[in-house]
């Protein structure tokens, strides 16, 4: 859905047809069916001879080319084979430390430097001036609240009857449920299931701890394995089963998300004395205190899922420079700053 108000839309429809008439719009914007370019070939395959046919489809000059793919990806790119496919090269970002980090966690204890990952200048440096602040002021205690990943399939009944019915049958049958997905993988383990009925449909949520991966795939593959099961035994069969419903909030902002967790939730306090507020952020304690109010109205008028600055930026930074999904930013950069 598209929201635009009327004198966007008439100065934008007025530019547009100044320059171009209604009947070429219309043909621009028509499917074109026939002849199309040639696929990208070798899918998994990583070869010098599939890198070079790829970089066949390109319209692109041999410089161009080095930088993706130079004398040092080559010898060592199979490595890539089960991470990417079609592959051409390697995207170069710069990494940098942001710290130390002083953290008197549950868990984690000590000082920390914090790989940062981007091209944004003045990033790294933010992150490091919060970073000796927050040391210099003893640290900041933090805590795992809740931890776990999930995956939502839904079973469509003919009628509310079949509901019903599924829902006695499953409900009786979490352990084996359990015990099926669980077969697949040596480190997920299934910890909750949840139950959600929107008309004809049933939705299950299942929760799984997935040890020191953050795994996607793992609790994946272990619910593709509980739903062909629960099809297979259900008492009544649903017209149809889908492993993943959109209700488990992945890579999504959901008050969901917000609310529940979706990898890991934190918490985390640091008690800054007003000189060192004073003498390293060159503001005060109550300064800080009345934009926090503001900005936190500014958060609720703008219709915001959490009040926070932007977890994103040092999120993202840290996703891609240790490797991990970057579109799991969506969920995770979901939060509240407090500054009492």
């Amino acid at each position: 859905m598209v929201t635009v108000n009327y004198l966007r839309t008439a100065r934008y429809l007025s530019e547009l047809l100044s320059k171009i008439s209604l009947d070429e719009l219309r043909a621009r914007l028509r499917p074109k069916v026939g002849s199309r370019p040639p696929s990208v070939p070798g899918g998994t395959v990583i070869s010098s001879a599939a890198v070079d046919r790829r970089w066949g489809l390109l319209r692109t000059s041999p410089k161009a080319q080095s930088q993706l793919i130079d004398r040092h990806i080559i010898p060592q790119m199979e490595v890539y084979a089960h991470n990417i496919e079609n592959f051409i090269g390697t995207v170069k970002v710069p990494v940098g430390l942001a710290g130390p980090l002083r953290v008197n966690g549950l868990f984690a204890q000590g000082d920390y430097y914090v790989p940062l990952a981007t091209t944004e200048a003045a990033l790294v440096a933010s992150y490091s001036r919060g970073a000796a602040l927050i040391t210099e002021a003893g640290g900041a205690s933090s805590m795992l609240l809740n931890q776990g990943i999930s995956r939502s399939p839904v079973f469509a009944f003919t009628n509310f009857e079949e509901v019903g019915l599924f829902l006695n049958w499953a409900v009786a049958n979490v352990d084996e449920i359990r015990r099926v997905g669980e077969s697949t993988t040596r480190y997920g383990k299934l910890i909750d299931v949840q139950f959600t009925v929107e008309g004809n449909h049933v939705y299950l949520l299942l929760d799984y701890s997935t040890g020191d991966a953050a795994g996607q795939n793992m609790v994946t593959i272990a619910t593709d394995a509980a739903v062909a099961w629960l099809v297979e035994n259900s008492p009544v069969k649903p017209r149809a089963a889908y492993v993943e419903a959109n209700f488990s909030g992945d890579k999504k902002v959901s008050a969901r998300s917000f609310l529940s967790v979706r990898g890991k939730k934190v918490t985390a306090e640091i008690a800054l004395p007003g000189n060192l507020v004073e003498s390293m952020l060159h503001t005060t304690a109550t300064r800080m205190v009345e934009y926090s109010r503001m900005a936190t109205m500014g958060g609720i008028l703008s219709g915001a899922l959490g009040i926070q600055g932007h977890f994103a930026n040092g999120l993202a930074a840290l996703f891609i420079a240790c490797g991990q999904d970057a579109a799991c930013v969506s969920e995770a950069a979901i939060g509240v700053n407090e500054v009492r």
